[in-house]
């Protein structure tokens, strides 16, 4: 299905039934990353994913302008209107977990819950800490930018924990083959997203009512960036870490695990299904 929003085309697909479980992925991933996990939910809730604008399906009217994260907010903002009027439950993966934030802040009364992992939010972060990891981001784009996405990947996964080479993952994957389609989405998120992130600012005290459930991997290296904004949101809104299967990536390497985790998460937050 497509939704047409300022500046963009989106593409979203709905599965499942019972209560609504939004799902907004990390990285390059579009509404098909995590069918796998997906796959999961779908006997207790209605799940909803969709191509963040500029990936996939989800073409940008001027795919040279660039995008900021309050653009990536209202795009759910506006989906969520389109699909439901009650509030949902939503799962936010890396920056997909930003948009949640973000969420909670303009329109909290769509969200219910958001388990937000890992948000890759510099703005979480001490002052030193976040500037940091700003020229990083940075730094990695300029990567992409002389040597291509193939080479910037190698530095992303380093920054955020990630073992490409790591076994530790269930069997029976659905195969996630590395097409001329997810080059390209790479493309956008390094050359675009990363400045979104770069950029981004965000007051948490003007959170609402929304109850936010800070979640990282169990394999997450405990230095990295990514963990430390898990860390620090928690500190932020007072509670403790939800730790899930796998690192950075555990919704794809441990559908079954994860899901099972998430259920879990959602059902003590008063959402029992």
């Amino acid at each position: 299905m497509n939704l047409r929003v300022p500046g963009a085309t989106l593409h979203y697909d709905v599965r499942g039934t019972g209560p609504m479980l939004l799902i907004s992925q990390s990285g390059e991933g579009d509404a098909d990353r995590s069918v796998d996990l997906v796959d999961q939910l779908v006997d207790r809730y209605t799940v909803i994913t969709y191509d963040r604008r500029g990936l996939s399906r989800s073409v940008m009217d001027d795919p040279e302008g660039g995008v900021t994260m309050r653009d990536h907010a209202d795009d759910v903002h506006r989906l969520l209107a389109a699909v439901t009027d009650e509030p949902v439950a939503m799962l936010g993966c890396s920056l997909g977990a930003v948009i949640g934030l973000h969420l909670s802040v303009a329109h909290p009364e769509q969200i219910h819950t958001l388990v937000a992992h890992e948000p890759v939010a510099p703005w979480l972060l001490p002052a030193d800490e976040a500037d940091h990891h700003r020229r990083e981001l940075a730094e990695l784009q300029t990567i992409h930018r002389r040597d291509g996405w193939t080479a910037a990947v190698k530095e992303v996964a380093r920054v955020l924990g990630i073992d490409p080479a790591s076994q530790d993952k269930e069997p029976g994957l659905t195969p996630q083959p590395m097409t001329p389609a997810r080059g390209a989405n790479f493309d956008f998120f390094l050359a675009h997203d990363f400045t979104a992130v770069i950029e981004d600012t965000l007051d948490l005290a003007l959170l609402g009512g929304t109850r936010i459930i800070p979640a990282a991997g169990r394999t997450t290296p405990r230095e990295v960036f990514d963990y430390r904004c898990a860390q620090e949101l928690a500190r932020i809104v007072g509670t403790d870490i939800a730790e899930f299967p796998g690192g950075h990536n555990g919704n794809l390497t441990h559908p079954r695990a994860y899901a099972a985790r998430l259920v879990e998460c959602l059902s003590s937050a008063g959402r029992t299904i």
